[in-house]
């Protein structure tokens, strides 16, 4: 049925949240053991991979509004599905960042203005580095990732390693950019954790909204021209009716 794609998409978003921003949160900065950038990197592009072999085939296993956009725009995806998707997915990381704040906040001397893994610009990037800088990350990064998943997932690539090359780019992109905006590239993932930690966080979500978008919209838009033979729609094989 229709709503079990939509349940596996909060799923996955969930897990995705509450997987990567949790190792973040709970693992990157303990003292001599922390798994620091490249385990909160790896972390990140693990939930994909997982999810992907999961429940791929049940609902494309997109995980994020830029890419259900994306998907849309690059012609491998039904637009009618994109609202209900983002939704799912938009719900999925918020209860995956209240799992992982009742956990985190279990803990002595938690505290959010620390940032709870949220992604921010100018003060509140990790780097201080400018809106602009940030909006342009995010945007060229999103349409990469895009560009990965059009490209993974076509037809005549090789069959069974998507979840493989798109978790790897996935790894890629947070190396690069965590320094920067704590790496979104997807809204739902910014979206489920800013909630929880108010203020500045939700004050500057619009842009970690605006640029996956407008990059994922880029990204598919570009892979599609380049590579014009029809493909499957990337939303899973599971009954629709």
């Amino acid at each position: 049925m229709t709503t079990k794609k939509y349940a596996a998409e909060a799923i996955g978003t969930f897990w995705l949240t509450f997987g990567g921003c949790g190792s973040a949160v709970i693992a990157a900065g303990l003292p001599n053991v922390g798994i620091g950038y490249l385990g909160v990197a790896l972390a990140f592009g693990l939930t994909v991979v997982t999810m992907a072999y999961a429940i791929g085939h049940i609902s494309g296993c997109h995980l994020n509004p830029a890419v259900t956009i994306g998907l849309a725009a690059g012609g491998r995806f039904p637009a009618n599905q994109i609202l209900p998707y983002v939704i799912a997915q938009v719900v999925g990381g918020i209860i995956g960042g209240g799992v992982l704040y009742l956990i985190a906040s279990g803990k002595g001397g938690f505290d959010l203005s620390s940032g709870f893994a949220s992604n921010g610009y100018g003060e509140h990037s990790l780097g201080h580095y400018s809106m602009l800088a940030c909006l342009i990350a995010e945007l060229v990064l999103t349409a990469t990732f895009l560009f990965i998943i059009m490209g993974a997932t076509h037809g005549k690539a090789p069959a069974g390693f998507a979840p493989l090359a798109i978790g790897f780019g996935l790894t890629l992109i947070h190396l690069i950019s965590i320094d920067v905006t704590n790496t979104s590239v997807n809204p739902a993932r910014s979206t489920g954790v800013a909630v929880f930690a108010g203020g500045w966080a939700v004050q500057q979500l619009w842009l970690f909204w605006l640029a996956p978008i407008v990059g994922g919209l880029l990204g598919g838009t570009l892979y599609r021209w380049l590579s014009t033979e029809p493909t499957g729609v990337v939303i899973g094989t599971a009954p629709t009716t």
